[in-house]
């Protein structure tokens, strides 16, 4: 045999064909699905172990009175008890409790909305001697823990008269936000500054920049600091708790807390109210997830 066709048969399989080639577009491939999957498998796991305990509440909320602990956990009712939200509802004055929630919590969602928008494009847009060390000191205030501010605050609404009312509760969010305003500054800072001084050379002024300009571009990251106030109010147990006595004036998150103690035993009835309790911030959510992740992006520039 020559050199050449001893070369040829080193090539050749032990089958006497030659040997495939290595495709590394093909081995990329596979190994970007097999990286996907695996993802996908890992966040699968994760929400799965979150819903859980919600599929667990709501399938609580329709069983039947002693069929809580069963075991094994019987997760689909049977039979289906739908008068435990109506026994729940009017074993408190429900109504009272769910309008007095939703009442703060809008109001306060406007108030953050309205004030932290200002205050973010007043700290990213204008320029003015001592800009950036007050935004400093506005920031600083987000170390100082909640219970340090607590008493002096306390005494302060109760000289004004406003202990006992729903006004401590909300009037504090037109005051503005350290968080809101730094989370609306971080996206104004993205949006480019000569859409504002194109603007200006065309006669327009600064509250018509701050309008048409900058409100209609923040919608992602308002709508993002919207979720986050309105969920924060909702569920705030300790201001209601210090500020509102009567009744008629508590929260659904202190009626609930009044329900547990007064209906310890009775988990049906207690899981029914924690789902009508979730229902409003999940329906927030899903009618806003797509400016809320957006605006958690923050992203001012549609690319």
């Amino acid at each position: 045999m020559t050199s050449s066709e001893i070369s040829t048969a080193e090539k050749l399989t032990p089958s006497g064909k030659p040997p495939r080639k290595f495709n590394f577009r093909q081995s990329r491939y596979l190994q970007g699905r097999l990286t996907a999957l695996a993802s996908h498998a890992i966040l699968l796991f994760g929400a799965l172990f979150v819903v859980v305990p919600f599929i667990w509440m709501l399938s609580t909320s329709l069983k039947a009175a002693g069929k809580t602990f069963v075991f094994p956990p019987q997760w689909i009712p049977d039979p289906v008890v739908w008068q435990n939200y109506p026994d729940m509802w009017n074993a408190l004055p429900f109504n009272s409790f769910f309008l007095n929630s939703v009442k703060i919590s809008t109001l306060n969602t406007i108030g953050q909305l309205l004030t932290c928008s200002m205050g973010a494009f007043v700290f990213s847009v204008l320029k003015f001697r001592g800009r950036d060390a007050l935004f400093l000191g506005l920031i600083a205030t987000l170390m100082v823990p909640y219970q340090v501010t607590l008493i002096p605050t306390f005494i302060l609404f109760s000289k004004i008269g406003w202990v006992g009312t729903h006004l401590p509760l909300w009037v504090p969010a037109f005051w503005g936000g350290a968080f809101g305003t730094f989370l609306l500054r971080q996206f104004y800072m993205t949006i480019p500054l000569d859409l504002a001084e194109s603007a200006r050379m065309d006669g327009a002024n600064i509250y018509q920049i701050f309008r048409y300009i900058y409100v209609p571009m923040s919608k992602p990251a308002m709508a993002a600091l919207g979720i986050f106030t309105f969920m924060w109010s909702w569920n705030d147990l300790l201001n209601p708790l210090i500020y509102v006595a009567k009744l008629d004036q508590l929260t659904l998150t202190i009626g609930l807390s009044f329900f547990q103690n007064q209906y310890g035993g009775k988990w049906t009835l207690m899981m029914a109210g924690a789902v009508v309790s979730i229902l409003p911030i999940l329906i927030v959510f899903f009618f806003a997830q797509k400016y809320f992740i957006q605006g958690i992006a923050l992203s001012g520039i549609k690319r």
